[in-house]
């Protein structure tokens, strides 16, 4: 029964039972032959002559035209006398059997004539009829190693190594049109066919052959159709075939099924204007073969003699080297020797496979499995049941080059224009999720509800479906699009609201795409219109534009509040510098007075000198000048008078002013600059790389960024961190940082941004990283890619894209535009509060000290009153005395500085003052009378 395969995925089907039969038997029936051969001899092989007796070696010739024969041995005889291809004295002698239909016989008598001859080497043709019969000489020589060379046999199974272990051909086999069939499409630039192949052995290696080709040249596969040999009713799947795009076909068949088909392609008129067909070798003998088709033809395929010279030579090249290099032991010279193979046969094997030889037929070569590389074709068009040359497939300049004249072509439906190969889709399905500020999703209650910036855009949840109009970034770009690229769309959301990822199914290598990926790998959407990362991942299962919007990845946090703003204006310095300075200031303040206190021109007056102590440097007038040297006030009074003081004055007036500078470019910084910063630094903070219990961190599951961690192998210990705790949408996780359940999301640059320029709570790092492009996405060798991807270039360079940053990413953040500014910030007073503050420290300060200095002093004169009234006593009782006792004339001393005269300089002569004097002058000034009172006592005592 015919069936087709979809979606370009091939299931190999088991062989067909009568063909699987005759090999099976085939091989028995040879085995068979050998073994009887074994008991017939009654030995274990018999001994051939050694190389070192005779230097003649035999090549065998399975041919089916014996008007071949003579020509075969000529080339044997020539080969011989060449020089530089055989060593000197070794001859080269040809023995012949013919080509037999019946593939039992042909075995029979390769072992009679050919191995009982001790052949080294044999060449067969294929039969006129009957295709066992090179198969069945395979396998016999396969049992003893012996290398045999195909000329005409063009069957895919012969090249299974483990059936034909030693056979190469000089001919390519039929999958090997495939080869031709990819670099045909190149070059016409079709991106997409449709495969029809037989389920035998020749259409399953070449549909296998042409798909891992395919792969590689990035050709899609849109349908595989496989048929049975001899039952060839696939109507119904080529009907199929009509609803997609492609309209490129490739058809593998022999001639009869060929016939059959053709007929209904023409039934469904699929040879009309439009379609193109590329059929294998054996179709263009079927009588009915459409005009316009393409086809290949083997150059040189029917040339037997062209064939059996360049057999004979690469056997002769082969054998030199293997005399050269190997030592060689005896063939095997009867078919009783089935337990011991040649194993000069192997190595024979490989030094036939190295040849490389200009031909007859070509450059001949063949590659790992003894097929025939390097082989022309012609490429022929038919036109009016004729076959016309119109290109060809040749070996030139070390590689296979293509050449083909379009313009000679005529294509189905007697067209001479080239067709596009596929019908470019006028509607599209487009699928999106929301994502601000690229898609805002409004539910609204029907259709007509969404307004003229809005797109309708459902989503079906489970069974139901809900009704969305969207607007936003990605909303204007479709639009735009559409536009300019005259095609209609049905938007719609995704279901799980996801970008997509992929999942491993049942732990294997198979991939199942979740999210707007899985809508478009799996053929549900045409286009994915959204800010959708480009990456590796997804770019191997579908097709992205060139990127409209360039971003990174970078990290959303919520702005840490300021330890003390009221201590700002102290950050400059640390803790440990504050408090050096300040001992710094008390320590030479110590020493200022001490180095004066000891200077004999400081503390003390100078000889010949009216400066009095109270002119010397106090302790109290050293911290003045310490602070004040520091604090760079007018110093009025109380500097160091000694000149090892003063060397130490200026020597503090250095470091004073090294300290005020560097304290004024670092306020500089700390204050007039001052930004709200994340404490994150980027992607390589301690606190990421080696995550603590309170602080968390994650993305979006699924999401391009949670398989770029995936990706990073340096990063692997940050993907376990966030595995169990990423989140399922970007909006749940700017949320959670919000409310502080979330201390850090990792996401996209752009969205982080946005939402950094809406709430000036939030902050993103300085840094970006794993910096790609959102793209569109469309599937696989989509028709749209390259238009997209000309017009979003348009777009760029019109500046489009600019406008719409200005209008959904860029717009409502002005009240957060400060983080961003370049220029200073203006100080307010949260900067200078600190500096308020402690001017009303100080001023409360000193009203504290003088309130302490006036209970001081009242204290002091309240202890003065009663010193007084204990003198007045004194007084009052030495008055007493005095009355009593005769008052003798005292002594009169030199004169004192105390008792001066204001009007001269002179002194006055000092003399006791009477009592009634003493008397009238306590009256009016008791401090005047006490001074009077003490020196009055010095000169009597």
């Amino acid at each position: 029964m015919p069936h087709a395969v979809k979606s370009g995925i091939f299931h190999w089907k088991k062989k067909p039972a009568l063909q699987y039969g005759v090999q099976m038997a085939l091989q028995t029936i040879v085995f068979c032959i050998l073994f009887s051969a074994q008991q017939h001899d009654g030995s274990i092989g018999g001994v051939a002559v050694a190389y070192e007796n005779s230097k003649i070696f035999k090549v065998g010739a399975v041919l089916s035209n014996g008007d071949n024969i003579a020509y075969l041995y000529q080339v044997v005889e020539d080969i011989t006398y060449e020089p530089d291809i055989l060593p000197p004295g070794v001859t080269l002698h040809a023995v012949f059997i013919p080509m037999n239909p019946n593939p039992i016989r042909t075995a029979q008598k390769v072992c009679d004539d050919l191995i009982s001859a001790t052949v080294h080497a044999v060449i067969i043709s294929h039969p006129n009829s009957g295709e066992l019969s090179p198969a069945a000489v395979s396998y016999t020589c396969g049992f003893y190693n012996i290398p045999v060379i195909g000329i005409s046999s063009r069957d895919s199974s012969l090249s299974d190594k483990n059936l034909h272990a030693s056979f190469l051909r000089t001919v390519p086999p039929y999958s090997h049109q495939a080869d031709v069939w990819i670099e045909l499409l190149k070059f016409l630039h079709y991106k997409c066919v449709v495969f029809i192949h037989s389920s035998d052995n020749n259409g399953r290696y070449t549909l296998g052959r042409f798909q891992n080709l395919a792969d590689k040249a990035k050709i899609k596969l849109d349908d595989v159709i496989e048929y049975e040999p001899g039952f060839t009713d696939i109507i119904q799947d080529l009907e199929k075939t009509k609803d997609l795009h492609c309209r490129v076909f490739i058809l593998y068949a022999n001639t009869e099924d060929a016939e059959s088909i053709f007929r209904e392609v023409e039934q469904l008129k699929m040879t009309s204007s439009g379609f193109i067909w590329i059929v294998s070798e054996q179709v263009l003998m079927a009588p009915n073969k459409p005009d316009g088709i393409l086809a290949l033809t083997l150059v040189n395929a029917l040339d037997v003699k062209g064939h059996i010279r360049d057999s004979i030579y690469i056997i002769g090249y082969g054998l030199g080297e293997l005399i050269t290099k190997e030592n060689i032991t005896s063939a095997p010279d009867s078919c009783g020797t089935v337990g011991r193979a040649w194993e000069t046969g192997k190595k024979f094997v490989e030094y036939l496979k190295a040849q490389k030889l200009p031909g007859k037929t070509g450059r001949v070569a063949f590659d790992e499995k003894g097929d025939r590389l390097n082989s022309d074709y012609d490429i022929v068009n038919v036109v009016d049941g004729e076959t016309v040359k119109v290109g060809d497939y040749v070996y030139s300049k070390s590689q296979m080059d293509l050449k083909l004249n379009i313009s000679d072509i005529r294509w189905p439906g007697n067209q001479t224009t080239k067709p596009l190969g596929y019908i470019v889709p006028t509607h599209l399905k487009v699928v999106t999720s929301e994502e601000e500020p690229f898609v805002w999703a409004r539910p609204v209650e029907s259709d007509d509800e969404c307004s003229e910036d809005e797109i309708l855009c459902p989503r079906a949840n489970s069974s139901l479906q809900q009704t969305y109009c969207c607007r936003g970034y990605c909303m204007d770009l479709l639009r735009k699009l559409g536009n300019d690229l005259n095609f209609t769309y049905d938007l719609y959301q995704v279901e799980d609201g996801q970008f997509g990822s992929f999942e491993y199914v049942n732990g294997s290598k198979k991939k199942y795409w979740t999210g707007m990926m899985g809508d478009l790998v799996y053929e549900k959407a045409d286009m994915i219109v959204a800010p959708l990362t480009i990456n590796p991942e997804r770019s191997q299962v579908i097709e992205f534009t060139k990127p409209f919007k360039y971003q990174g990845i970078t990290i959303l946090e919520k702005k840490q509040p300021k330890s003390s703003t009221l201590a700002s204006f102290l950050q400059p310095f640390e803790q440990t510098l504050w408090i050096l300075v300040m001992v710094s200031v008390h320590v030479v303040a110590l020493a200022l007075y001490l180095l004066d206190r000891f200077s004999p021109f400081g503390r003390y007056k100078l000889p010949n000198s009216d400066a009095t102590e109270e002119d010397a440097l106090n302790l109290s007038s050293a911290i003045w000048f310490a602070w004040g040297v520091l604090l760079n006030s007018g110093i009025g009074e109380g500097t160091p008078r000694s000149f090892s003081a003063r060397v130490l004055g200026m020597v503090w007036a250095g470091f004073a002013m090294i300290v005020v500078a560097s304290y004024t470019a670092n306020l500089a910084a700390f204050l007039v600059l001052d930004r709200p910063e994340t404490s994150l630094t980027g992607i390589n903070d301690a606190r990421l790389r080696n995550p603590l219990e309170n602080f968390t961190y994650a993305t979006v599951k699924g999401s391009a960024v949670d398989m770029y961690f995936r990706r990073q192998v340096e990063l692997s210990n940050m993907y376990r961190t966030m595995e169990g705790k990423n989140y399922d949408t970007a909006e749940e996780a700017i949320a959670a940082v919000k409310s502080g359940e979330l201390n850090a999301f990792i996401w996209d640059s752009s969205r982080l941004e946005y939402e950094a320029a809406q709430d000036c709570d939030l902050v993103t790092a300085r840094e970006q990283f794993g910096r790609s492009g959102y793209g569109i996405g469309l599937q696989k060798n989509s028709f749209w890619a390259d238009q997209v991807t000309l017009a979003l270039l348009e777009m760029h360079e019109s500046g489009y894209m600019e406008d719409l940053d200005n209008k959904w990413i860029l717009s409502g953040g002005d009240k957060c535009d400060n983080k961003h500014e370049k220029f200073p910030a203006t100080l307010g007073l949260k900067n200078m509060a600190g500096v308020f503050i402690l001017v009303g420290a100080g001023i409360v300060g000193g009203v504290g000290l003088i309130i302490i200095e006036i209970i001081y002093k009242k204290h002091q004169t309240r202890k003065q009153r009663r010193m007084e009234l204990a003198r007045h006593a004194a007084d009052k009782w030495r008055g007493t005395v005095e009355e009593d006792e005769p008052h003798p004339i005292p002594f009169v001393p030199p004169p004192s500085p105390f008792l001066t005269n204001e009007r001269s300089p002179s002194p006055i002569i000092a003399r006791p003052l009477a009592k009634d004097s003493l008397q009238e002058t306590r009256q009016k000034s008791p401090y005047r009378y006490s001074e009077l009172w003490k020196r009055q006592s010095e000169l009597e005592t």
